[in-house]
């Protein structure tokens, strides 16, 4: 199966645009999937912690066309999180914390422990590929190090059986996505 994985739009219309069609025009078989903080919450993580009731157009940018181009199945991200919090409504609680798909776990990563430089600590998981976001910076990674390598975007990437940690990047501001082959086993860092 194919899977186009896309995070972190944080509510950027024009960046989501861009990496829809070129989704359509790629691997437009491909099942898409997002990897949470689809939203951007305006409220900073410091204020959040005394805030709440707050409609929910203060808390977040949240705009009829962007709604329109979420048609597909999402994790839930800590942005989704933060907006609840602040607003008191339960608009995100139907978003998973994780999906499994073909051989893979997908989370959006600020569950994770990340270090001062922004490098994840992973937790225990079954499948052979964890994909996230989160950090908003592609990567291939092996045993929580980062694999050392220059990512060709469009060049695909055959996996060995082993555990991988994929981060595909953000939407907003890179217009990065991830596009993952079940049956081939390979990865396909993707910029619009």
């Amino acid at each position: 199966m194919i899977y186009a994985l896309l995070g972190d739009l944080h509510s950027s219309i024009e960046d989501t645009k861009t990496v829809l069609a070129q989704i359509q025009q790629t691997a437009s078989d491909a099942e898409i999937i997002g990897l949470g903080d689809l939203y951007e919450c305006t409220v900073s993580k410091k204020k959040a912690k005394n805030i709440t009731n707050l409609p929910l157009q203060k808390a977040a940018i949240v705009e009829d066309e962007f709604e329109e181009l979420l048609t597909f199945p999402s994790v839930r991200g800590n942005q989704e999180e933060r907006i609840m919090n602040v607003t008191g409504i339960d608009r995100f609680t139907t978003l998973p914390e994780l999906i499994e798909i073909d051989g893979a776990t997908i989370m959006h990563g600020h569950q994770f422990q990340w270090n001062i430089k922004w490098q994840p600590t992973f937790p225990t998981f079954k499948q052979q590929i964890l994909f996230f976001g989160h950090s908003h910076e592609s990567g291939l990674y092996h045993k929580n190090k980062k694999i050392p390598i220059n990512i060709t975007f469009g060049k695909p990437i055959s996996l060995q059986e082993k555990q991988y940690g994929v981060n595909v990047g953000s939407v907003v501001d890179h217009r990065e996505w991830c596009l993952y082959d079940s049956n081939s086993q390979t990865i396909t860092f993707m910029r619009a």
